[in-house]
């Protein structure tokens, strides 16, 4: 068995107006939210793709699919608490976790700290364990023009 293991997520949502913003589990105000079936919460579906990424689990769809009534505006936060207590992830400590936000809209860099602190409070570690940058797209594509959010990630995790 190898001592580490490492994972990376990915994530896009369409902005609309209506719904509330959450990144990272914070509710950012915003004049818009991001679309889905859940909370939309791009940066969490991201690090939830990454931790099941590292033991070929499969991805967010797959376990909690967007047809299913019962994760309609679900709680990103408790879809990813859910995968981190699966049997596979029991025996893994979190090493660290690096995060990109790709928005022009809203800025990041208010937010950034919440964040962290977000993250690190669902996943039961130290906020220098936990790393969150923001970029633009520099006005190109459906990110640049404020039309889209998305994020990404990666986990190293280490065998206990």
């Amino acid at each position: 068995m190898t001592s580490f293991r490492i994972g990376q997520g990915f994530d896009l949502h369409c902005i609309v107006e209506g719904r509330q913003l959450f990144i990272g589990g914070v509710n950012v105000p915003a004049p818009f939210g991001l679309e889905g079936h859940s909370d939309a919460d791009a940066l969490l579906h991201a690090i939830t793709d990454a931790f099941l990424g590292a033991f070929a689990l499969g991805d967010i769809g797959q376990w909690f699919p967007d047809n299913d009534p019962q994760f309609l505006n679900a709680d990103s936060r408790i879809l990813l608490k859910t995968v981190l207590s699966c049997d596979q992830l029991k025996q893994w400590k979190l090493v660290n976790l690096d995060c990109t936000i790709f928005a022009e809209r809203p800025k990041i860099a208010p937010w950034r700290e919440a964040i962290r602190a977000s993250l690190a409070a669902i996943l039961d570690c130290d906020i220098s364990q936990v790393s969150v940058k923001a970029k633009t797209n520099e006005k190109q594509d459906a990110i640049g023009q404020g039309k889209a959010l998305a994020a990404a990630a990666i986990v190293l995790l280490e065998h206990l």
